[in-house]
């Protein structure tokens, strides 16, 4: 009797007209964050933070480019010295920039 009692209830919480639904993620959205208009090696590295922003020198004088570092492996990054960490930091946040998931904000995050 009780199970019964459980998946009635269950699927009257699941039954929800359509436009609740909709109007529900409103409330979730917020304002846009300030993006910085170029992007280099030390802009991307001082975003991603987190200790990886003492690379700096080291990636501008053997990548060079931006667009280089989007595609550099992790190879390359161990062959410079870059700790474990830093190059998993570096490659992940690659990937999101790439995929158009993240960017570098203009201000830093004050912690």
């Amino acid at each position: 009797m009780a199970w019964r009692q459980i998946l009635f209830s269950n699927r009257r919480l699941l039954s929800v007209p359509s436009n609740s639904v909709t109007s529900g993620f409103a409330s979730f959205s917020s304002k846009s964050n300030p993006y910085i208009v170029k992007v280099g090696i030390p802009e991307f590295l001082n975003g991603v933070g987190k200790g990886v922003e003492t690379h700096v020198e080291k990636l501008e004088s053997e990548i060079g480019d931006f667009s280089k570092l989007l595609v550099t492996r992790t190879l390359k990054l161990k062959k410079l010295g870059i700790p474990c960490k830093h190059r998993k930091l570096i490659l992940k946040y690659t990937h999101k920039y790439r995929l158009g998931l993240w960017r570098p904000r203009a201000e830093p995050v004050k912690a």
